[in-house]
């Protein structure tokens, strides 16, 4: 599995999580081992120029704290956009690090139907008026190679508009919406067969008295012998362990509990973190 990430310019620079998940990719616990990042960079951010929402010259900018190799190709030019795509997934496979794909682009319309760029960014909007679309440049270029002829490029593009024309008319016959299809559960058995949830209840999950006292005993001792331990860790210990002839149990200790009797039935635990390893909660 190869994780590919989609991203505008906008967001891939200006918001926290993609730098968070940058400093997870190569923790060893968390890493997809490369993710593709592919910034569909259309050189604005909903109307705000790029020099007024962000303190770099590019949005690609915020990849160059793990070292990620960025590729800028112009994305009128498809042939370098697929060259560079595949280098990227190259890279990818051979060195299992995170690799960024900047689409450098122009968005013709506006951000949405109420959206007039001309407003607000009349002089960038001038020029994207005068730019042949990327098709059109496309579709010229290989007629003109004599790579596709004329006709062949109107029946694709006659097949393609057919496709949606006929998804749009198949979409008017639907007349009821099955919402529930849409959802899906990793659990099997967790849904009847009308999609609706079963019994929402738990089944009971206690133990016995005598193991809960078992795991608070070895939780409140150390495994080696004249082992010389901190003095702070052993008045907690010394704490845990009276808590146990109590019978009390405190926040930390009831985790270590429910830890314990899981680990006792072979089930694996991963602690990740060191709050959670040294246990803080």
């Amino acid at each position: 599995v190869m994780s590919i990430l989609l991203h505008g310019d906008a967001a891939f620079a200006g918001q926290g999580v993609v730098y968070e998940t940058f400093h997870l990719s190569d923790l060893p616990s968390y890493t997809t081992n490369g993710t593709i990042h592919v910034v569909v960079n259309n050189q604005i951010g909903f109307t705000t120029d790029p020099r007024m929402a962000r303190s770099s010259p590019y949005p690609t900018d915020v990849a160059r704290v793990v070292n990620a190799p960025i590729f800028h190709v112009n994305a009128d030019d498809p042939e370098a956009v697929m060259y560079v795509c595949s280098v990227a997934a190259e890279w990818r496979n051979t060195f299992n690090k995170d690799v960024v794909v900047d689409l450098v682009c122009y968005r013709r319309r506006g951000h949405n139907e109420m959206d007039e760029p001309m407003f607000t960014q009349p002089l960038m909007y001038k020029q994207i008026h005068k730019q042949v679309p990327v098709l059109k440049k496309y579709a010229d270029k290989l007629i003109a190679d004599g790579t596709v002829t004329l006709q062949e490029f109107e029946e694709e593009i006659a097949k393609y508009d057919r496709i949606c024309e006929e998804a749009y008319t198949r979409s008017k016959d639907k007349k009821i919406l099955h919402i529930k299809h849409w959802l899906d559960s990793p659990w099997p058995g967790f849904f009847n067969a009308d999609g609706e949830p079963k019994s929402m209840s738990c089944p009971p999950t206690g133990v016995s008295e005598e193991l809960l006292t078992h795991i608070g005993n070895v939780a409140s001792s150390v495994p080696v012998d004249d082992f010389k331990i901190h003095s702070g860790l052993s008045r907690i210990l010394k704490a845990r362990s009276e808590m146990t002839q109590s019978r009390v149990v405190d926040w930390a200790l009831a985790e270590y509990m429910a830890f314990g009797s899981v680990l006792k039935e072979g089930i694996h635990v991963r602690l990740s973190g060191q709050d959670v390893e040294r246990g803080t909660f």
